[in-house]
């Protein structure tokens, strides 16, 4: 009984720190974003997306490309599709979810309809991208492994167009670098120094937050398959998750769905071109079934980007998905 407390309080503590580290990063990304004049689309989408998602992407690789057993490479190739899923479900609803509990709305402008617009790009892209990724998951032939180097092309050309797109209005105050709260203009150098230095407690939070909740998972019965796809792309999505939180709370709306529709374009390539390189790339019914969730999730959210007009409600809802998956999951292990 006590290590299940143990455990807990060092689950709640990571993911204390894991809000704190992102505080200090959102706000040295947003810093660094500004000084190489990338625009704030680009910051969320590219600056902020690749920090994030840097760590679980090395988590990949390393279960992939180095893991003993088999077991380990499913686990690679399962982060590579839960990923998504929370992102699509999890990270949308907090953004809802945060906005109905501080009661603010998502602003309804002309510059806001475009800007969801050119979010909606993303996730059409992103389907096309699934949509590639889960066929090739469904037969086996040599030379699969060359098609990972099409999916890392795909997301490089996604870089080049957001970093040479045409440039956005500023959301909200730039807030003084955490780091030299006093300095009204901070060097380059030490924004990118605070980011650095964020990304690294974030990294190690995270692996805590994610060894806790697998010595969780026995504790309350759960199997390690199931374990890992429902909870453990919720820990590993932990950072976006928080960014949202945090730059909902500021006020900068666009911010935070530009981060989260930017690391979807990251997890629909760069973990899927690792699992082509080094596994067979198969996948079984509860892959197919995350996938089927998130191939629904993201088409309702391009869906409601093109129109430009988004609501709150409906973000807040996207966690119902999330709920309809585990249930199916949870009823196929039962059964299974």
């Amino acid at each position: 009984m006590h290590s299940i407390w143990l455990t807990i309080g060092l689950l709640l503590g990571s993911a204390i720190t894991i809000y704190l580290a992102c505080e200090f990063f959102v706000n040295g990304v947003e810093w660094v974003g500004q000084r190489l004049a990338v625009g704030q689309k680009a910051t969320g989408t590219i600056l902020a997306a690749f920090g994030t998602a840097l760590p679980e992407s090395v988590v990949t690789l390393v279960a992939v490309a180095f893991g003993a057993t088999a077991a380990s490479k499913d686990l690679g190739v399962g982060a590579a599709l839960g990923g998504p899923l929370a992102l699509s479900t999890i990270a949308y609803a907090t953004v809802g979810i945060v906005l109905i509990a501080t009661r603010r709305h998502l602003p309804n402008t002309a510059a806001i309809r475009d800007e969801f617009r050119r979010l909606s790009r993303d996730q059409g892209w992103f389907l096309v991208l699934f949509a590639a990724k889960i066929a090739l998951g469904l037969v086996l032939f040599a030379w699969k492994p060359w098609f990972g180097v099409l999916f890392l092309v795909a997301y490089g050309l996604y870089v080049r167009q957001e970093m040479t797109g045409p440039g956005d209005d500023e959301e909200g105050e730039l807030e003084p670098l955490k780091i030299q709260p006093h300095t009204e203009n901070p060097s380059t150098a030490w924004a990118i120094a605070q980011t650095l230095m964020a990304l690294v407690v974030i990294f190690i939070a995270s692996r805590v937050f994610v060894s806790q909740l697998e010595d969780l998972g026995p504790a309350l019965g759960l199997k390690p398959q199931l374990l890992a796809l429902l909870l453990s792309p919720i820990a590993t999505e932990l950072p976006e998750t928080m960014n949202a939180i945090i730059w909902v709370r500021q006020g900068k709306h666009r911010l935070a769905l530009a981060n989260i529709s930017g690391s979807m374009m990251i997890q629909a390539t760069v973990p899927t071109a690792l699992g082509l390189f080094f596994t067979p790339w198969m996948l079984g019914t509860p892959l197919l079934v995350a996938a089927g969730a998130t191939a629904i999730a993201v088409g309702i959210m391009f869906i409601a980007f093109r129109r430009g007009v988004l609501s709150r409600k409906l973000l807040a809802a996207m966690g119902l998905l999330y709920l309809v998956f585990a249930a199916i999951l949870v009823g196929l292990h039962v059964t299974g």
